[in-house]
């Protein structure tokens, strides 16, 4: 072999070796750019009344949702002041905790890629007669004040709810 042969060789493994390289970055890179997250969710007592819990969850684990947290429970005063804590020096916070304290509630740990969009694009707008069709506000809610369903607005908000209700799952 003559020395352009051997350059021309040499030239194309060091091509395909960046080549691998860079598509090796670039998976690495997109695989980090999709965060499984978990976000919480609570089936309120409107909907839990009316016998929506299953039809709830089915479209949870249908839309590719992993519940990794469910109970079904009655919460107390001291419980919904602190879950609505936020909202404490609003007006409607009585209004709030009176609500979500009428009756058994499903509260739900969901795991998924940028879980918390998700879960908020599949209950749609908080008032059931803004949401788009095919939401489950849509589809479930009354109006402003019973619209079936919560979920967490930030990852900030999702561990504290998490933490409230879903405590081992930070162990």
């Amino acid at each position: 072999m003559n020395k352009t042969t051997i350059s021309i060789i040499i030239l194309t493994a060091f091509v395909v070796i960046a080549a691998v390289i860079y598509s090796i970055h670039r998976q690495q890179k997109q695989g980090a750019s999709t965060v499984v997250e978990k976000t919480f969710a609570i089936i309120k007592p409107d909907a839990v009344a009316a016998k929506n819990s299953g039809p709830i969850i089915a479209a949870i684990e249908q839309n590719g949702f992993n519940i990794v947290g469910m109970r079904k429970l009655q919460m107390n005063k001291e419980t919904a002041e602190t879950f609505y804590a936020v909202h404490a020096a609003r007006p409607f916070f009585g209004e709030l905790v009176e609500f979500i304290i009428s009756g058994p509630v499903v509260v739900l740990a969901l795991e998924k890629e940028n879980a918390i969009k998700a879960w908020r694009d599949l209950m749609g707008a908080t008032d059931p007669k803004q949401a788009a069709e095919g939401t489950l506000r849509k589809q479930f809610g009354a109006n402003i004040g019973n619209n079936a369903l919560h979920g967490s607005d930030a990852p900030e908000t999702a561990a504290t709810e998490l933490g409230i209700f879903f405590p081992e799952l930070n162990k």
